[in-house]
């Protein structure tokens, strides 16, 4: 048996998060705090300030939530032989696989955040029943350029990433075409877009600033749907934040029958998709 932890990214937030996990870690949660400079815990359960959808707050927040459902799926025994994650959820399948600790991984994460907050003006859809083919072809014929695929998903949902405007046409236009649904997504800019390229050019320097190990077990790259390398994964980390999420071939390439997928985090999103995704239905658990 193969066992995979995946990972939930930006979009699975939502007050309660975390739940009973923040008393069973209070280690990490101090030092979570203590990078942050405000309570997690607060954050997560609470929300008081309505702070949990803005991106600067919700991608730490999702990581320190991904981060004590891995110690928590540790401590009753479980251990991953490969690990992905969903953009964001990347950044814990590294963790796991010990390429940086804890801290680097988070401060690595705000830094992110930030970068990608300050690219705005645009946003992200799903866009649901369409062939992804079909999909490029119409926004290519339509003249849509700066409307792009960001998330290849599953065979039913395509996202696709662009400036406010595009994306509205677009949605008439697939519509119209007979997708299903078009919806966007609770996120604040155009992301794995080329829109997002000053985010990564930002970025790049606090990868420079981390000392990156080689994973001590496989972790598939968003950006190439292949295991990252010994080296080079601090450009691939910059790459992701401007290419699409090769999410369908992520898991395609892991399709083997005696395939077990553990979701680790926040929400079921990943599970929902893999049921989408898998041609063998492997048993899939989930740990939050």
């Amino acid at each position: 048996m193969t066992r995979i932890f995946m990972f939930p990214g930006q979009g699975t937030q939502h007050a309660g998060m975390g739940g009973e996990l923040f008393d069973r870690f209070p280690a990490l949660v101090r030092e979570a705090d203590a990078i942050l400079g405000h309570s997690i815990r607060e954050l997560c359960l609470d929300d008081p300030e309505g702070r949990l959808g803005s991106t600067e707050y919700t991608q730490p927040a999702v990581y320190v939530v991904n981060a004590m459902a891995l110690r928590a799926a540790r401590a009753e025994g479980a251990a991953p032989d490969v690990a992905i994650g969903h953009s964001l959820g990347e950044y814990n399948a590294l963790e796991a696989a010990g390429v940086f600790g804890f801290a680097d991984g988070l401060r690595l994460v705000v830094a992110r955040a930030r970068a990608m907050a300050r690219v705005t003006g645009g946003g992200m859809a799903a866009v649901l029943g369409l062939d992804e083919a079909v999909l490029r072809l119409l926004l290519r014929r339509a003249g849509l350029d700066a409307v792009q695929v960001a998330n290849f998903n599953t065979p039913d949902q395509t996202v696709i990433a662009g400036p406010e405007d595009g994306l509205e046409e677009a949605e008439a236009l697939l519509l119209d075409a007979g997708a299903r649904r078009v919806r966007r997504l609770d996120v604040s800019g155009p992301f794995h877009s080329t829109h997002m390229a000053p985010a990564a050019e930002e970025f790049a320097p606090a990868l420079r600033a981390v000392t990156l190990a080689a994973p001590a077990i496989p972790v598939i790259a968003n950006r190439t749907a292949r295991p990252y390398p010994a080296n080079g994964i601090a450009g691939l980390l910059a790459e992701q934040i401007h290419h699409p999420v090769l999410w369908r071939e992520t898991v395609q390439a892991l399709d083997t029958p005696d395939a077990e997928f553990v979701e680790i985090g926040a929400g079921s999103t990943l599970t929902r998709m893999l049921r989408d995704l898998r041609t063998h239905q492997p048993r899939v658990i989930r740990h939050a």
